[in-house]
């Protein structure tokens, strides 16, 4: 196992189009990671920079505290699992997994070894002897991972493994790449576009955007406390709500937008750093949206133009009067009287409010206990 860290990582295929810029941040010993973000904005970029199959234009990445700009790829101790399974079609489950190891003359005995361990871990025992072609799409991505595990590496790299499978199939690797990553204890970093994956796998996210570092943390801080706008939007399912307004108040402890409408909505956050007047949006997501009486303090009327009825939970769509933004709120399944066209009234708690500047960048959030 080994840590992998990046000091100020640039990558550039011109002088003037930069895809890595400036990239600074470390992956501990055992870490999973997950770098997501947009199509374009570098994350496999870097992750083939780890690999060695792309060059370093500026900076160090070093892999267990030794600089790997320099080292071949098959000096770094990594082992990749692509978006393709790559299999060889005219081999055995069996020999695509030891390939690698009877290439670099390692004894046969000792590759047996390695592919049966690797295959138990995998519950791929009973397919060693079957070619591909008779193996559905999850059973060939775990030979995939099987042929990385056999050769023991420092760090796992994955490039977007789950994106061929089917919805029900993702889930099932979701889970058994967690399960993986707890038996062997292995640095993995994981490459995705799906903020479901890296939700539900990461111990840590790394978000990219135009090849910048938006923001690195574990996935509730970033949930709960983004650091702008892109993040707040990237993450979560459905996607926070964002109101557009004017500041009209702001201190220490709270700040005050004011919307088209004329309503009033309270954030519990600094903006003391804000300016009076200054465009700002209000963030919050569907979940914290509730309904209200009509003569509840800070109610809102509202009309629902859409219900998506998911079982346990209901997604409303809504639209507040002269406001163009459609909000999303997220409901207990049994609120099921709720239909289209009803007229109903909502309320934003202040302490589940974002608030960001007209930059972007959010204000920080106030910490509040739950009987506040």
């Amino acid at each position: 196992m080994a840590s992998v860290s990046f000091n100020n990582v640039s990558k550039f295929y011109n002088k003037d189009e930069a895809v890595i810029n400036g990239v600074n941040f470390a992956i501990e010993d055992g870490e999973f990671v997950v770098f997501v973000g947009p199509s374009g904005c570098g994350k496999s970029t870097l992750l083939r920079m780890v690999a060695g199959l792309e060059d370093v234009t500026h900076g160090e990445i070093s892999i267990g505290n030794v600089v790997a700009n320099e080292l071949h790829a098959s000096q770094r101790g990594v082992a990749m699992v692509f978006q393709s399974y790559a299999l060889y079609p005219h081999m055995s489950v069996q020999q695509n997994m030891g390939f690698a190891l009877k290439m670099a003359g390692t004894p046969k005995s000792e590759i047996q070894q390695r592919v049966n361990k690797a295959a138990e871990i995998l519950q791929i025992t009973h397919l060693l002897d079957r070619k591909p072609k008779a193996l559905s799409g999850g059973q060939r991505q775990r030979v995939a991972i099987g042929r990385a595990i056999v050769r023991e590496p420092k760090v796992f790299l994955f490039d977007e493994p789950l994106s061929n499978l089917d919805a029900s199939l993702r889930q099932n690797m979701r889970v058994e790449l967690s399960k993986l990553h707890h038996e062997l204890g292995t640095t993995m970093i994981y490459v995705t576009h799906d903020q479901v994956e890296a939700m539900t796998l990461a111990d840590r996210i790394v978000v990219f955007n135009g090849g910048f570092v938006q923001q690195v943390g574990s996935p509730l801080e970033l949930y709960d406390n983004p650091a702008n706008l892109f993040v707040a939007g990237f993450l979560g399912s459905p996607k926070i709500n964002l109101i557009a307004g004017k500041l009209i108040a702001m201190d220490v402890d709270h700040a005050q937008l004011a919307l088209a409408n004329g309503a009033r909505i309270y954030a519990a956050v600094n903006a003391e750093q804000g300016a009076l007047n200054e465009v700002a949006t209000l963030g919050i997501r569907a979940e914290h949206v509730q309904l209200a009486e009509q003569n509840e303090a800070g109610a809102i009327a509202a009309k629902i133009v859409l219900v998506e009825h998911l079982g346990d939970q209901i997604l409303a769509y809504i639209k507040l009067a002269g406001v163009e933004q459609e909000l999303c709120m997220k409901l207990p399944g049994h609120r099921s009287k709720l239909t289209y066209g009803d007229h109903i009234h909502v309320k934003f708690p202040a302490q589940h409010c974002l608030m960001f500047d007209q930059s972007g960048k959010a204000f920080p959030r106030i910490k509040h206990t739950d009987n506040q």
